[in-house]
């Protein structure tokens, strides 16, 4: 039964990967958003924003899935009801750019402070302070983390099978309920997440040390000059 079910659920195999590339790109994209917004100083923009990011971050992100699907459609005037596949992406890609913001926040502020001076000093426009300057320095170091959310994303993916969304778990539980063998269809779907989670993890974590290797050899250039410098 085992290698009768395996065929049948890997066919959801391509919606659940689909999906959490689909999901992520939002992600990515929606958390330059979040950041941005978190930098405007205006007080109550800034705390509304913040505020929101921790509601998100705080909220189970099946609830979310059900108020987008459910709840969503029902609001007079500005209710729309959503397909299964976009309201999945909407609702885990914003769930997890609230997370991708803070990462992304957490490279900019390591940005040195020398580099802002010297996009001053340049006379460089906004956009090229930010794609010239900033982010080519931002981004890097936090490729190992966005990694890792990539990960996470590909396993919270199966909550979308609750609205519809045909994955490996839909499939697993069409399965069980047709055939009445729920263990051999549970156990195939864990063993296709640790196929593919595990290289993965490996992976990033390879990429995160040799990351490491690249910027203390950089820190320790930049310590030498200085120290001969002076």
């Amino acid at each position: 039964m085992f290698f009768e079910a395996f065929p049948i659920i890997l066919k959801g195999i391509g919606v659940t990967i689909g999906l959490t590339f689909a999901c992520y790109v939002f992600a990515l994209v929606f958390g330059f958003v979040w950041t941005f917004l978190r930098r405007i100083q205006f007080k109550p923009i800034h705390w509304l924003v913040t505020w929101t990011m921790e509601f998100i971050r705080s909220t189970p992100p099946l609830v979310q899935l059900f108020f987008l699907f459910y709840a969503w459609p029902m609001i007079p005037g500005i209710g729309v009801t959503l397909a299964p596949i976009p309201c999945a992406i909407i609702g885990l890609g914003i769930h997890f750019s609230t997370y991708i913001g803070e990462v992304y926040r957490s490279g900019i502020e390591g940005v040195e402070q020398g580099q802002w001076e010297a996009s001053r000093a340049l006379n460089f426009s906004t956009r090229q302070k930010w794609t010239k300057i900033i982010l080519p320095q931002a981004i890097p170091p936090t490729i190992p983390m966005l990694g890792n959310y990539l990960i996470i994303m590909f396993k919270e993916v199966p909550l979308a099978s609750t609205i519809g969304v045909v994955g490996i778990l839909a499939m697993a539980e069409t399965y069980g309920a047709n055939n009445f063998r729920y263990l051999e269809a549970y156990t195939i779907v864990a063993i296709i997440f640790l196929v593919l989670s595990y290289p993965s993890a490996i992976l990033i974590n390879k990429l995160e040390t040799k990351l490491n290797r690249r910027f203390d050899k950089k820190a320790a250039l930049q310590e030498s000059k200085g120290a001969i410098i002076s």
